[in-house]
């Protein structure tokens, strides 16, 4: 078996800081998110939060995702305090999940949220995702992921349009300046050491003819220069799709199962609270990556049992598997 041993470091490295301390174990894969974790290309908060709290505040927009991108757009100047809040928190949630959130909310402007409807938004913002026993009708649910669908284009038009494609363009120019300070390093070394490194994504993933995963994020990972493919420095990639709620806990499960990969070998590797929850209920070794600024993140990092915490990868490889000091990019 391939893999190398990782250790808790030493507390006072000055890199790495251990909130919840693990004994040495084997690691064999690593799945890491992307966006906020490896990549800057996608300034994403703003976006959402005014979509959502467009929405939690007017109502589903009319029209097609480009005549409802254009509404919001046109309320840009809004101040939506609890929709940013609630993009903070939900960070690494599903898209769909995030919608979700705010055609509830919504519902509240004509009278008709119940204390299911409550008590589901209330979860959401706890970092829940599937709700199999709310009792509500079946036509209701069908209509509320068809509008879900619909308001998370809207979003990926928007994300687009106010920054992500400029910051694209500037990545083709300088990659290194758009990814995290020594991701690049952090990653081939993980592979030289045996370890697969696998990219899940609360994004959407498509895959052409020949299977090569497509889309706006596969875009972003081609332009700062993360090579995709067997044995390559990033194994798999792997995603949501535009319709089918899928929480970073089920893709990582069904990854396991389909590679016969034992959880307690995986490293997660992300800045969200979804993928660091569900690394912690799998019994995998978390490494949250926040800027040190990311108060309120960390907080909820270190509520959920993240492991580590890092502020980026410049010297974490030696400290993790080698025990040795900090050193390299």
């Amino acid at each position: 078996m391939t893999g190398a041993f990782i250790r808790a470091p030493l507390a006072g490295n000055g890199v790495i800081e251990t909130v919840t301390p693990f004994p040495p174990r084997l690691i064999t894969h690593a799945f890491h998110d992307i966006d906020g974790t490896h990549s800057r290309i996608r300034d994403w908060v703003p976006v959402m939060t005014l979509v959502t709290g467009f929405t939690a505040r007017y109502g589903m927009p009319p029209g097609t995702p480009e005549e409802m991108a254009e509404l919001m757009l046109a309320r840009k100047g809004e101040v939506f305090d609890e929709a940013h809040r609630f993009a903070v928190e939900s960070a690494g949630l599903s898209a769909l999940t995030q919608m979700e959130w705010a055609l509830r909310c919504a519902r509240r402007l004509t009278g008709k949220s119940s204390p299911t409807n409550e008590e589901v938004i209330r979860l959401i913002w706890q970092g829940e995702e599937s709700f199999p026993t709310t009792g509500e009708s079946a036509h209701s649910l069908e209509k509320l992921a068809r509008d879900a669908s619909l308001l998370f284009r809207a979003y990926e038009i928007l994300l687009l349009a106010m920054g992500r494609d400029r910051n694209l363009a500037a990545a083709r120019l300088d990659p290194e300046a758009w990814r995290i300070p020594g991701s690049m390093d952090f990653l081939k070394s993980l592979l030289k050491a045996g370890i697969r490194n696998y990219f899940i994504t609360g994004a959407v993933v498509e895959h052409d003819a020949t299977g090569r995963p497509r889309g706006t994020m596969a875009e972003e990972i081609e332009v700062l220069g993360y090579e995709v493919g067997r044995g390559k420095i990033i194994e798999e990639f792997r995603g949501s799709a535009w319709n089918r709620k899928l929480p970073k806990k089920e893709i990582m499960s069904e990854l396991c199962a389909e590679e016969g990969i034992d959880p307690r070998n995986v490293l997660v590797v992300g800045d969200g609270r979804s993928e660091i929850a569900a690394g912690v209920a799998l019994g995998c070794v978390t490494l949250s990556r926040l800027d040190g600024t990311a108060r309120r993140a960390r907080e909820i990092h270190r509520e959920l049992g993240t492991h580590m915490i890092v502020e980026n990868y410049k010297g974490v490889f030696p400290l993790l598997f080698s025990g040795g000091s900090p050193e390299g990019n």
